[in-house]
């Protein structure tokens, strides 16, 4: 799929139940890095809503946003998930040969909003109350930056082992905007925050950034915040775990 704003192309995968849908139609899970964790959320979707009155867990369209590559990730996905940022607020990149083009977040959240989200409606029966967005690492970023700034976009936030230190600066500043505007927000927002144990030993301070955002956001009646730390795992091993849980965390039947 090309977006008709910025030109760039995108994979689809889009998973859909064998279950009937009910009059206001199913949950839906927008996943980032779709090349990467597709397959993963699909069938832990596909298993835990198998007897929804024992695992209370319902049946979810599953969308993944990737790109049209056979690798896991692709460079790509650092321009789509960042925001414009000075190459002296950068962080050192990994290989030491600098970082791939960022600052297309906004862009990347229009064509989800734009033409992504009109094209499935128009396909499936999508419960728009029960929209959830899955990002990890520096989808997860984007995640909380989607948060911050269109909060309505939908209901439910994913943001796993989330990249705080690469926007921190310009984040922090979209945090406290969206803090006084919590009142304003006609429905209850959920944030699901998470990082593995073994990440703590990481420059980044991953783990740290995001329990401190979790509890700094705690406070508010308008948004349910939760931080989870996944024992033994690092920065790749804690994403399927990840998934398990943020399909408890959305998913839930009661919540139908």
């Amino acid at each position: 799929m090309r977006s008709k704003e910025s030109g760039r192309d995108y994979q689809i995968s889009v998973a859909f139940p064998s279950e009937e849908p009910s009059s206001q139609g199913f949950p839906i899970v927008y996943l980032l890095d779709g090349n990467s964790v597709f397959g993963t959320m699909v069938e832990s979707v596909r298993l835990q809503s198998r007897m929804p009155a024992r695992t209370g867990i319902g049946p979810a369209i599953v969308v993944g946003i990737g790109y049209e590559t056979d690798t896991p990730f692709h460079p790509n996905r650092h321009y789509d998930y960042t925001l414009p940022v000075l190459a002296s607020e950068l962080p050192p990149s990994y290989d030491g040969k600098g970082w791939p083009e960022q600052g297309g977040a906004d862009l990347f959240l229009s064509f989800i909003e734009e033409e992504l989200k009109p094209y499935i409606e128009q396909q499936y029966p999508v419960n728009k109350e029960r929209q959830i967005l899955f990002g990890h690492s520096l989808g997860g970023l984007f995640t909380l930056h989607t948060l911050f700034t269109r909060p309505e976009s939908f209901q439910t936030y994913i943001a796993g082992s989330p990249s705080i230190a690469w926007n921190e600066r310009l984040l922090l500043e979209e945090e406290k905007e969206f803090y006084l505007k919590l009142n304003l927000i006609k429905h209850k927002k959920h944030l699901l925050l998470s990082a593995g144990e073994l990440e703590r030993s990481h420059e980044s301070k991953v783990n740290e950034k995001a329990e401190e955002l979790a509890k700094r956001l705690s406070n508010h009646t308008n948004l349910v915040v939760a931080y989870e730390e996944f024992a033994n795992e690092n920065h790749i091993s804690v994403l399927p775990v990840l998934i398990a849980r943020a399909i408890r965390f959305s998913l839930k039947v009661s919540e139908e």
